[in-house]
This record gives structure tokens, C-alpha cells and sequence, in this order.
């Protein structure tokens, strides 16, 4: 009897154990937002990863491993993706609840990638601490990477996002993009923690750790691009309207006014309004509208670039999210490409058509854009266009390179309220431009307007939900960076081959116990 009581005292006590570490876990995945923007703290998701990972390196068995991965993860993504509720039920006047509920879903959904990630590596008990290192994080890395591309992708909140613009690790941008420097993190992530369980005292784990960092030190000195011509003069515009207003019928005369005044205010060569910036058809708009803001760039010998829905001749129910070029340079267009799920189209409509009722987004059926189109010849620069949520995917952004000698994201982020969301966007576009060698140039609704360098540093921007134009200069640029010409195959290359060679340390460990 006595012994069965200790039995029982023992397992409670274990589990008392476990769900204090689950909860420890947890908040360490919420306190890892603080290394994206706004924070910045680019070391805070080293340190949190270091911590997961050494739960898991002692967890007696795959599941209890498995639940780690999944605790950390609904921590990281419940504090990291809170704007996803402003969208859902401030502006698309979901209920509450449906509203709290798709957020669970999704954050539940999020988490699945790291918790099969280390479920996977506590299931090859790798002997090696250097085989366990970096397989630990080349399976983070694959399934941050399946995360991206699965159901058109969500890659928001990737590890490497962290580190732009002011880690060391940036260096390694423009050669294997944000999912190498992902790589790079989780591995130094590992190393902290097995140069941390040793007491410090082993310098074999120290030394690998500061070696990456120091090789992103020595990386930031090299030129990739080089700068072409002579500088550009850029208005970029921030209408501020509000996204309760925007699609009101009795306020698009307002607004097509308001861009009109900072349109004609604007002394850019290049002047650029935000994603839909007039919510019109392209072909309702007063013609005699577009010629005055025509003859403005003209008059600037540069030319404005304007946001419109497009619908085709031949089927009205056939729109695109359009940017359009007026002035010195041909007319041209891009069509946004890449669409945001529940946004900007339904998928899988027989199940989830019912959707459209219950949010009210107009225009939430749009057709995408080639994924073939070039950059636009405006200003003297050959300027590469991305719509919104396009930006977060950086192998299709360098379909339009090394041609574009400077990019452009237009954006509407009104959508994302006093959140943290514009902020994490405004450094996913830090990392476009590290990755690329190129200038970014943001036109937003309401903000975060910028211009952002070659090294991705923010070099202007103009507050928040305000009615202003950000003029500056930019500057274009020629070469190729490596990411440009692999995109994201280098890293997959390299993180499969890490993975073959732990699985073949666990085959053959496994075949010596037989």
C-alpha cells in the first residue's frame, strides 16, 4: 500500500514538473517576439531557442518533446500575430468569438512546424552533440520553410526576420536570405546551450557560436551591388484614410481629393500612392483625374505610380489589385501576384465560401497576376513593384532582379489597427532589401512609410496614421547578391544535406543495437 502511494506521489509530482516546464516554454515563445520589430532585441530569440532547446535535449521521451515544441510555439504565435484579430473583427466585423476562435485555430495551426520539428529530432537520439546541433536546426529551418509555402505560406514571425537590420547575422542576407540566417540562429542556439551545460568551460561549443557571428561581422564589409546613376528624388504618400471609411461611397470624392493635394504638392521624380489608394474600378476613374496628376509627374520629368482595382474587358468578375504608372515613362501596370487568404480570395470555395458573409471585405475574390511580370521603367530606374503581403516572400521578389535596380512596396496596413503588425511588416521589408542589395521604398495607408537602404537601414519615415508625403532620395543600384541568383535552394541544399547525414547517424546507431 505504502509503496503504491509513493508510485502515485511520484507521477503527480512529474506531472506537476512537465506542465510548470510547458509553461516556462510558453512564455519563452512569447518573449521571443521582443527580438522583431518594434523591440529589436535581435538576441532575445537566440537566448528563448537556446532555453527550448535544452528542455528538449533533456525531455525523457518524443512526446513530452513533441508538447514543448507545440508550448513554444502557441506562445510565439498568439503574442506575434495579435494584429490577425484587429483585422478579423475591427475591420472585417467578425464577431468576437468567431474572431478568437479563428485566432486559436490559426496560432494552433502555426505551431504544428516546430512541434514536428523537435518531436522529429528527439525521435533519432543523436549521440553527437555536433549531429544533434545542426540537425536541430535544419529541422527548424525545413519546416519554417514548409510553413512559408504550405496553403500559399505564412512565413510571418521566421527566426531570421529577428535579426534585421542590427545583428551581425544580417551579413549572411545577401547570401542565403532570412531562412538561412534562421539556420545560422538555431544553430547558435544549440551551441549556447550545450557551451551553457558544460558550465562554459568546453571552448569546442563556444567557439563555433562566436565564429558565425564574427563571420557576420566580416560579411557586412563585402559590396555585393554597386550603386548606378545618380540618385532619384521619391515622394512617397500616406493618405491616412480610415479603413472603415475607405470603401464608402460618399467618401471616395474625399479621398481621391486628398491624394490628388499631395500628389500635386510632391516634387519626386518618382511619387508613389499605397496599395488601392483610390477604391475605384481603373476604368471609373474620371479620365480628366488622371490626366492632371499625369501632367504633374510630366512636369517633374518623372512619373506617379496609383493604386486602382482592375477589372478585365472581357469579365467584370475578373479584378486585379493594380498599380498603375502615369507620366514622363510609358503607361505601365503589375498585378499584385501573390493574394492574401480570406483577404483577397476565398480557398477551396465550396467549404469555405461562407466566409464572405460573414466578413465584410470588399473586393475579397481577386485574380492573381503573373508571376512572370517585370520591372517598370519610371523615373530613369528600373523599379520592382510588390503589393502588401508579397513582400514577405522573398524568393518571388527576386523574380523581378537583378533587372529592378530598386524595389517598391505598396501597402494598405490600415488592416492591422495600433497594432505590432506594421512594425513586423516594415522589417520584413528590411530584410527584402539586405537580401536584394536594393532600396525599399514603402507607400502606406497609414503607415510604416520609409525609405529603407541597400543595408536595410531606415533611413526616413514619417509617423503613423497621419496625412503626409515622405520626400527623399534613393539611390539604384546593379549586381547580383548570391540570394538573388539561388534564391532559396542554397539553404534547402545545405539543410537537406544535414538531415541525411543525422539520419544516417541514427540508422547506424539503431543497426548497432540490433
Amino acid at each position: 500500500m505504502q509503496s503504491s502511494f509513493s508510485n502515485t506521489h511520484l507521477i503527480l509530482a512529474r506531472l506537476k514538473n512537465l506542465y510548470l516546464k510547458l509553461i516556462i516554454i510558453f512564455l519563452l515563445g512569447m518573449l521571443t517576439v521582443l527580438g522583431f520589430a518594434p523591440f529589436y532585441l535581435f538576441p532575445i530569440p537566440v537566448i528563448t531557442l537556446a532555453l527550448l532547446l535544452g528542455f528538449c535535449y533533456k525531455s525523457t521521451t518524443p512526446r513530452q518533446t513533441a508538447l514543448m515544441g507545440f508550448c513554444f510555439g502557441m506562445g510565439l504565435f498568439s503574442a506575434g500575430v495579435t494584429w490577425i484579430y484587429v483585422s478579423l473583427h475591427d475591420f472585417g466585423a467578425m464577431p468576437m468569438p468567431i474572431a478568437i476562435a479563428a485566432l486559436i485555430i490559426l496560432c494552433t495551426y502555426l505551431s504544428i512546424f516546430p512541434t514536428l520539428s523537435v518531436w522529429i529530432l528527439a525521435k533519432l537520439r543523436l549521440t553527437s552533440p555536433f549531429h544533434w546541433a545542426s540537425v536541430a536546426a535544419a529541422l527548424w529551418v525545413l519546416f519554417e520553410w514548409l510553413r512559408g509555402s504550405l496553403f500559399t505560406g505564412f512565413p510571418w514571425l521566421a527566426m531570421g526576420y529577428s535579426q534585421a537590420p542590427l545583428s551581425p547575422l544580417v551579413g549572411f542576407a545577401p547570401i542565403i536570405g532570412v531562412y538561412g540566417i534562421s539556420l545560422l540562429l538555431v544553430l547558435n542556439a544549440a551551441f549556447l546551450f550545450l557551451w551553457m551545460d558544460k558550465g562554459f568551460r568546453q571552448w569546442r561549443y563556444g567557439l563555433p557560436f562566436m565564429l558565425i557571428w564574427f563571420s557576420g561581422f566580416f560579411l557586412q564589409t563585402i559590396e555585393w551591388v554597386k550603386p548606378e546613376g545618380e540618385p532619384v528624388t521619391v515622394s512617397l504618400l500616406q493618405g491616412n484614410i480610415a479603413q472603415d471609411m475607405k470603401w464608402r461611397e460618399d467618401h471616395v470624392e474625399n479621398t481621391m481629393e486628398i491624394y490628388a493635394k499631395l500628389i500635386l504638392e510632391s516634387s519626386g521624380r518618382l511619387i508613389v500612392t499605397p496599395e488601392i489608394s483610390i477604391p475605384l474600378f481603373s476604368d471609373n476613374v474620371p479620365p480628366l483625374y488622371l490626366s492632371y496628376l499625369s501632367e504633374h509627374a510630366k512636369n517633374n520629368t518623372g512619373d506617379v505610380l496609383i493604386g486602382f482595382a482592375e477589372r478585365t474587358v472581357h469579365n467584370e468578375n475578373d479584378y486585379y489589385n493594380t498599380m498603375f504608372s502615369f507620366g514622363s515613362s510609358p503607361e505601365q501596370s503589375y498585378r499584385k501576384h501573390h493574394l492574401v487568404p480570406f483577404g483577397e480570395f476565398i480557398p477551396l470555395k465550396p467549404i469555405f465560401g461562407w466566409i464572405i458573409n460573414v466578413l465584410q471585405i470588399p473586393l475579397s475574390d481577386f485574380s492573381r497576376g503573373g508571376l512572370d511580370q517585370q520591372p517598370m521603367n519610371l523615373a530613369g530606374q528600373r523599379v520592382a513593384i510588390n503589393i502588401c503581403y508579397e513582400d514577405v516572400f522573398g524568393e518571388e521578389i527576386i523574380n523581378q532582379l537583378p533587372q529592378a535596380t530598386m524595389l517598391v512596396n505598396v501597402s494598405n496596413d490600415a488592416w492591422f489597427g495600433r497594432s505590432i503588425g506594421p512594425q513586423q511588416h516594415l522589417q520584413i521589408s528590411q530584410m527584402r532589401a539586405l537580401e536584394t542589395g536594393r532600396y525599399m521604398l514603402r507607400a502606406t495607408n497609414t503607415g510604416v512609410t520609409a525609405i529603407i537602404n541597400e543595408r536595410g537601414k531606415v533611413l526616413q519615415t514619417i509617423e503613423i496614421f497621419t496625412t503626409a508625403a515622405l520626400h527623399g532620395v534613393a539611390q539604384g543600384f546593379t549586381g547580383t547578391t548570391p540570394y538573388v541568383r539561388t534564391g532559396n535552394y542554397s539553404v534547402l541544399g545545405l539543410t537537406g544535406l544535414i538531415l541525411c547525414m543525422g539520419f544516417i547517424s541514427a540508422f547506424r546507431r539503431a543497426r548497432k543495437k540490433l
